[in-house]
């Protein structure tokens, strides 16, 4: 795969399809990848999230054929997947700082966000650190629950803090973070907390079990207080790692491993505090 073809032809899809009911699911399957890392590696590369991303390209279109026909608002609407009126004029507002209205009859400014073209640009020949590593099933146990991908940036962090006040009891760290996107084409995905298994611990706390396949993984050093080092390696592996060489993503999964951060003085905030990534690869 070569990452940033993918997505440009993600974005080439998105524009034939901009009227279409379009889901991260249904675009990812189209360019053969997982929903998990296309949303991921499309944010890291952009700057946007796709669903924000198609939010601006629909509201620049509509903005565009609104002055140079005259559709109805209602059907203008419809047209770019709103629900009604109402909720339209409201996302066309905080777009464009004016109503459809205003824009048709006063001649009101519109802004206007064209297609995104992906540019691979090489800056200063930094070092990334990382090493391939085949691993052989381990399992693990936790709790988990689904996300959306279009919320889980906000709604994970929100999870561990519940899972820490209300599960430690049952947990015994918390040394991973485990995305596991088993459909590879949905619009959700299942996210762990986990560490590893102990059976007799996994029965009493009535902890799920979970293994994990052997794999050959790509494992990333993340060393800094979380969560700013952890996506800092994160964008740098989209932006940099993955483009530029001669492993790609297998589905599957996406690791993040914590170490104590008992053994750190300022713990998860200390600046030599050490996690991971690991995703699993093979060569091109």
């Amino acid at each position: 795969m070569e990452w940033i073809k993918t997505v440009e032809n993600a974005i080439s899809y998105i524009e034939e399809h901009i009227t279409e009911e379009l889901t991260v699911g249904r675009i990812a399957d189209n360019v053969n990848i997982s929903a998990f890392y296309f949303q991921k590696g499309f944010s890291m590369l952009c700057g946007y999230s796709v669903s924000e991303y198609i939010r601006r390209r629909r509201l620049s279109l509509a903005g565009g054929e609104l002055l140079l026909s005259d559709i109805k608002v209602i059907d203008l609407a419809m047209k770019y997947g709103y629900d009604s009126p109402d909720s339209f004029t409201k996302a066309f507002i905080r777009f464009h700082g004016s109503t459809p209205m205003a824009v048709r009859q006063n001649g009101a400014t519109l802004k206007s966000f064209a297609p995104l073209h992906i540019k691979l640009i090489l800056d200063g020949g930094t070092m990334m650190e990382y090493r391939i590593e085949k691993k052989a099933a381990f399992k693990v146990m936790g709790v988990s629950r689904m996300f959306s991908y279009e919320t889980a940036n906000m709604e994970i962090p929100k999870y561990w803090d519940e899972v820490h006040q209300g599960e430690t009891e049952k947990l015994e760290r918390g040394m991973y973070g485990i995305c596991f996107d088993e459909k590879m084409n949905g619009d959700q995905f299942r996210y762990m907390i986990a560490d590893d298994l102990t059976e007799e611990n996994a029965s009493e706390n009535g902890l799920e079990e979970y293994e994990v396949l052997a794999h050959t993984w790509a494992v990333f050093p993340c060393k800094g207080a979380m969560p700013q080092a952890l996506q800092e390696v994160n964008r740098k592996i989209f932006s940099e790692w993955l483009p530029s060489g001669k492993y790609e993503i297998v589905e599957g999964y996406n690791i993040e491993y914590y170490s104590d951060p008992a053994k750190f003085k300022g713990g998860m905030q200390d600046a030599q505090y050490y996690a991971e990534i690991w995703i699993p690869v093979k060569e091109k």
